[in-house]
C-alpha cells in the first residue's frame, strides 16, 4: 500500500460498531492510545475488518483544529 499520505499509524482494531450506513472503527496504536474513525458498513465488509485485525489509521487533513479548556 503506498499513500501520500505522510500520518500512517499501524495498530489493531479493538472495535467496531456498525450503525444503519456508518460504522465506528477503533484501532489501538500503542498501549491505551485509540484512534476512532467513521467509516461506511460497505468499507468496513470490503476491508475484512473484525477485532483484532491490524490496520492502519492514514490521517491526511488540510486542517487541525486545536482547543483549550476554559
Amino acid at each position: 500500500m503506498k499513500l501520500s499520505a505522510r500520518n500512517q499509524i499501524k495498530g489493531t482494531v479493538v472495535s467496531i460498531e456498525k450503525g444503519a450506513v456508518n460504522g465506528v472503527v477503533k484501532i489501538e496504536v500503542a498501549p491505551g492510545i485509540v484512534i476512532t474513525s467513521s467509516i461506511t458498513n460497505a468499507s468496513i465488509e470490503e476491508l475484512r475488518l473484525e477485532e483484532g485485525v491490524e490496520a492502519y489509521a492514514v490521517i491526511k487533513a488540510s486542517n487541525v483544529i486545536v482547543g483549550v479548556e476554559d
